[in-house]
């Protein structure tokens, strides 16, 4: 019987990566490109790969839904961003609604900004209103793992 996997999708040339549980914590890279797939960085989502991502990854990602003339979200980004680098077995990402309104619609994102939560495809929480880095951590550790 082969271990337990999960998915994971690279953001960088949308592949979908299986990997072993066990292996999570060894800083997995995209077998396709070579690129780190768990790394705390905040990755970016476009119209290509947003839909993928939302529903391929089996890990728990957070995607941010925020606007370029949003000031609450201007001023969460960094706080987002230190979230992800302290919490690198979360696949944090970012989509600019605003530039990516056809690729955001389907989430139904009514504020900014707003933080959506997925799991194996499916939406397990939301969050909106800017929140500090402790509040980001806090809030993603409340979710089911």
């Amino acid at each position: 019987m082969s271990a337990p996997s999960q998915h994971i999708v690279c953001t960088h040339c949308n592949a979908t990566n299986r990997l072993p549980i066990e292996r999570l914590q060894d800083a997995p890279k995209c077998g396709k490109c070579g690129q780190g797939l768990l790394t705390g960085e905040v990755q970016d989502l476009t119209d290509t790969n947003v839909a993928k991502v939302t529903q391929k990854n089996d890990v728990l990602t957070v995607v941010d839904f925020w606007a370029s003339w949003c000031q609450p979200c201007l001023m969460m980004a960094p706080q987002f961003k230190e979230a992800a680098n302290q919490m690198p077995n979360v696949v944090f990402a970012k989509l600019q609604t605003d530039r990516y309104e056809q690729a955001a619609a389907p989430f139904n994102i009514r504020s900014l900004p707003t933080m959506v939560a997925f799991k194996s495809g499916q939406v397990i929480a939301r969050q909106s209103g800017a929140l500090s880095t402790a509040q980001i951590m806090q809030w993603v550790r409340s979710l089911p793992a």
